[in-house]
């Protein structure tokens, strides 16, 4: 059973005008997630063309239970952005469980129209339903602008991430 199994599909985010749609990514959605995370200086060097590890990497992710990765789609069905979100389970913070919020990406055109603020906003709805009490993301050192964005959110920095390329 998928932990989405209990949430809602196919929700809408409603700004103003505009309709956006959040759902579970589809296997044809890998080349446009793709692109979504490549767009930006630091994606832009990271990212491959080699399309059969992100399909491989896609399968892990949707046959996981702990795993969301969300599609946001605009009104004519164009994905303007992105994130995925999984379900820790730990033992510290009394048996907490964590959602981690991680790759939310927003298309450069769907920008500065409060979409971002918006799919965390579902993010968050979306862990506690699942029963999380903890959300928690990582952002690169040289993103000052997400930074901002993310402590407009009400995010503070609380700890130090160190990661370890293996």
């Amino acid at each position: 059973m998928r932990a989405c199994d209990g949430c809602r599909v196919d929700e809408v985010l409603a700004l103003g005008d505009g309709r956006f749609t959040v759902q579970r990514a589809r296997a044809e959605d890998v080349p446009a997630l793709v692109d979504l995370l490549a767009d930006d200086r630091l994606g832009a060097k990271r990212e491959t063309a080699d399309m059969a590890a992100y399909h491989e990497a896609f399968r892990v992710i949707d046959q996981d239970p702990n795993q969301f990765l969300a599609a946001v789609r605009n009104s004519d069905g164009d994905l303007v952005g992105t994130m995925q979100l999984t379900l820790i389970p730990g033992l510290s913070r009394g048996g907490a469980l964590r959602l981690q919020i991680e790759a939310v990406r927003v298309a450069a055109s769907a920008r500065g129209g409060g979409i971002g603020v918006a799919m965390l906003g579902w993010a968050h709805d979306y862990g506690r339903r699942h029963g999380a009490r903890l959300a928690q993301l990582t952002t690169d050192k040289t993103r000052p602008d997400a930074h901002r964005f993310y402590a407009k959110v009400g995010y503070e920095a609380t700890h130090e991430g160190l990661k370890l390329a293996l």
